[in-house]
Order: structure tokens, then sequence, then C-alpha cells
């Protein structure tokens, strides 16, 4: 892993963690294991979130129906 892949992997996790917190305290039923889950989940693909929370729902179906491989 190269520099700049790092500093983005780095700055993918600390997204993560804030997201978490933030799921928890919204969802505080959800575990500890869930909001982390969840976190990296939105993180890794946050460009599509972002396309969806900028007024394009339809942004959200690539992570419902992944191109085939």
């Amino acid at each position: 892993m190269d520099k700049a892949e790092a500093d983005r992997h780095d700055k993918m996790l600390e997204l993560a963690e804030l997201l978490a917190e933030v799921l928890q305290k919204a969802v505080p039923s959800l575990s500890e294991q869930q909001v982390e889950e969840a976190g990296i989940y939105m993180a890794k693909n946050r460009d599509v979130f972002a396309k969806a929370f900028k007024s394009q729902p339809d942004a959200l179906s690539e992570l419902l129906n992944p191109p085939a491989e």
C-alpha cells in the first residue's frame, strides 16, 4: 500500500468512526458491532451516499443491485 492509498484508508476509517458514533446516538439499541459495520459500510460507499443526499436517491440502487462481475 502506497502512502496516498494509506492516507485514503485512514480517512475512510476516521469517517467510519464518526458515522458509528452518530448512528449509536441516533439508534441506541444497535450493538457496537452493528454501528461499527454500518459506519464502515457507509464510509466505503460515501460517494454513493453523497449522490443520494444530493437529491439523487436512485444512486442507492447501485448498492442494492451491484453490477455483475
